[in-house]
């Protein structure tokens, strides 16, 4: 253990802590800008810098270690004044349009000004000029960039996919593609982690908020909605309620309050596709086992993210994958046949709106193969971010709702809907139905959770025994179903490399693209909670245990719509509604030239310049002819201000440069600090004059 004092008081904490979880640990608060727990540790921004008794320079507390002995100042004048001068020189960089800022009052540099006290920027100078990046899923507005490299780590380390890097040195730093490409040029998966990570309104999703109200304002349209299910135990979080409370009553009131024609619910797809899915899965294990040859393991198409990541990095694997569409875009074809035949409207006049917790999914209803007919399955994708505002803007008060249940018939769903919103959820689900119709007995875990694939563990595994099956699937006697289980692109990369390599021990593989699957979405609701994930998992769960029917194919209506229009799973109506391809894309987009980018050459000008190029405009225009004594006397005033400028900038640049020495990184310091640690922690050199030389030495080569 580490023995040290914060702020005079003495406090111990374990071994390689650094200064910001030490004071966390002991409720002081340090004010920072790029930190993010347990993800982000870069000390890009410098506003948590603390002053460290024998330190030259301040301390940047997210990346500094403590050490025994060491004595910290969290709030004192000289910090204080270098957080206040490092946030002002980055406000003199940064776009200035809060009040139409889609982070507006959900600004962490915005909060971070009210907590710092500064009121006013003092740096005026030179701004940099940078594009709006616009694709189909996600906006970057580089103008609002604050180079945190937030969105750089996620990309980088969590998911893996490496879209996003440093380009650029100095002041032309920008975040970004490589080569300046538009981000839907390359191959992004568009999960949209990104979206959740960045502190400001640099990284968001694309807007769908005023197609949904022009849908809902059009006479002509009958507007369906349909909720995903990681959505009701999430969007309360906008509302001021803890993460994972269930709100599905209160969601389905204001959907009706918003003026959608019908209410459904996602839910009933994801009950309908585990039908389709387990059909799909039994017949490539017959085929496999009777020697016709059949293609192992098949591999969930859930998740539009996955699904463009297989389409660029493993091409050729893509006869895994199973033909089902994603759940939304199933109830979106089923929208625009069997219930546009109910209600006698024609498949073009039902425009259909999912609410969802992913931002890969505006990408996804884009896609070609998402259409029947030529109409699109979807026509608009909205974030629980997005239909949070459009419930916020409606004047809606969410918390005082009564509870309403989703429009049938499209709007009843079981347990084993409700867990598609979490990892391991699809594969249990699967395992519930499938189980049971092979065996005609209960999936034999406890509560009808398969414990191996619970949690959020990155790669989970399971084994399942079949024996004494009923006569139909006598093939499958004595067969050990091996499944798996990945949230996350990451784990995505781990199997897949299995796979290509031959060593995949599988036959059904569930792949979920954002880490803990949808309750962690791109458009989830942003959260400081740690333990935000865990109570949304929960919440799912605490949904499908609170239901009477908790399996696929016990939900009623699922039979009533195969009788009445699609006869059975795998049938010819089904495969023309709910199954699909999909396309080799290349890692370079080699195999395709489709692009989702909305903004090919955005407009780089903002407010500022046009308003800079109005004073000069107003410079060149022809002066009005004064007297003598007027000209003097103009002329001493404007002297006297500039002089009384000039002493101000000074004051403030020899104060700014005063202050940044004290930030810079004092790398003989740490090395220094570093020698004293090794010597404390290797109590034979203080006895060895010869060795403790080298020591020495050694810390002097390094500076």
């Amino acid at each position: 253990m580490i023995n040290l004092t914060i702020n005079s008081n003495p406090i111990t904490v374990p071994e390689g802590t650094t200064i910001m979880e030490a004071a966390k640990a002991n409720h002081i608060s340090i004010p920072n800008l790029c930190y993010l727990e347990d993800v982000h540790k870069f000390g890009s921004c410098r506003i948590c810098v603390v002053e460290v008794k024998g330190a030259k320079t301040l301390q940047a507390a997210c990346i500094t270690t403590v050490f025994n002995g060491m004595e910290i100042q969290t709030n004192s004048e000289k910090v204080r004044k270098a957080r206040k001068v490092i946030y002002e020189l980055l406000l003199s960089d940064h776009s200035k349009e809060c009040l139409s800022c889609k982070r507006n009052q959900s600004c962490e540099l915005q909060e971070l000004g009210k907590t710092l006290g500064v009121e006013e920027t003092r740096f005026e100078g030179e701004r940099s000029v940078r594009p709006i990046d616009a694709s189909i899923s996600i906006v970057r507005d580089l103008q609002k960039c604050v180079l945190c490299r937030r969105c750089v780590t996620v990309c980088n380390e969590v998911q893996g996919t490496g879209i996003l890097n440093a380009q650029n040195r100095g002041f032309d730093t920008v975040i970004g593609p490589a080569m300046d490409l538009p981000l839907g040029a390359v191959n992004c998966v568009f999960c949209g982690q990104c979206t959740v990570v960045c502190p400001v309104g640099a990284l968001k999703e694309t807007d769908g908020i005023q197609k949904v109200w022009r849908a809902l304002h059009d006479k002509n349209n009958r507007v369906a909605v349909q909720v995903a299910p990681a959505v009701r135990v999430a969007i309360g979080e906008e509302f001021g309620l803890e993460p994972g409370s269930q709100v599905t009553g209160r969601l389905a009131a204001a959907l009706h309050s918003l003026g959608f024609d019908d209410v459904f619910d996602t839910n009933f797809a994801a009950d309908l596709t585990i039908l389709e899915e387990g059909t799909e899965l039994l017949t490539r294990l017959k085929e496999a086992i009777t020697g016709k040859g059949s293609v192992l393991p098949m591999i969930t198409s859930c998740s539009p993210g996955w699904i463009k990541f297989i389409e660029h990095e493993y091409p050729e694997q893509l006869a895994h994958l199973s033909t089902c569409k994603s759940p939304h875009t199933m109830l979106g074809a089923l929208i625009k046949s069997y219930y546009a035949d109910q209600v006698k409207v024609k498949p073009q006049n039902m425009f259909v709106v999912s609410v969802m917790p992913c931002t890969a999914k505006k990408f996804e209803i884009a896609r070609e193969e998402m259409k029947n007919n030529g109409v699109p399955n979807v026509d608009a994708v909205i974030t629980t971010r997005e239909l949070a505002a459009m419930i916020k803007e409606a004047g809606i008060d969410f918390l005082s709702l009564k509870d309403e249940e989703f429009d049938h018939p499209l709007g009843m769903s079981t347990g084993a809907a409700d867990i598609f919103g979490l990892t391991g959820g699809v594969m249990e689900a699967a395992l519930r139905t499938v189980y049971e119709l092979v065996t005609g007995r209960e999936l034999p875990f406890d509560g009808l959770h398969v414990a191996p694939i619970v949690g959020l563990d990155q790669i989970k595994t399971a084994e399942i025994l079949i024996e004494d099956p009923v006569k139909e699937y006598s093939f499958l006697n004595g067969v050990t179903l091996r499944v798996a289980v990945t949230s996350g692109i990451k784990g995505a990369a781990v199997l897949m490399k299995q796979l290509r390599n031959g060593h995949s021990p599988y036959h059904f593989i569930e792949v979920m693209g954002c880490p803990g699957g949808c309750i962690t979405g791109g458009g989830q609701p942003r959260s400081h909670d740690s333990e935000v994930r865990i109570k949304r998992l929960r919440g799912l769960y605490s949904e499908d245990e609170g239901k009477v029917i908790r399996k696929s194919h016990e939900n009623p209506y699922i039979t009533a719509i195969y009788t009445e229009y699609l006869r059975h799973p795998g049938s010819h109506i089904s495969h023309e509604l709910l199954h699909t391809h999909y396309k080799k894309r290349g890692e370079f987009n080699e195999f395709t030239k489709e692009k989702f980018v909305l903004s090919p050459e955005p407009s780089t000008r903002k407010k500022y310049e046009i308003a800079a190029d109005r004073e000069k405009e107003k410079k060149q225009q022809t002066p009005i002819r004064k007297t003598r004594s007027e000209q003097e006397s103009e002329r001493i005033l404007m002297l006297e201000a500039e002089n009384e400028r000039l002493k101000k900038e000074l004051s403030d640049t020899i104060e700014t440069v005063d202050i940044l020495k004290h930030v810079i990184s004092d790398s003989k310091y740490k090395s220094e600090m570093k020698s004293k640690t090794e010597m404390k922690s290797k109590p034979e050199l203080k006895n060895k004059p010869e060795m403790r030389n080298k020591q020495e030495i050694k810390s002097k080569s390094e500076n």
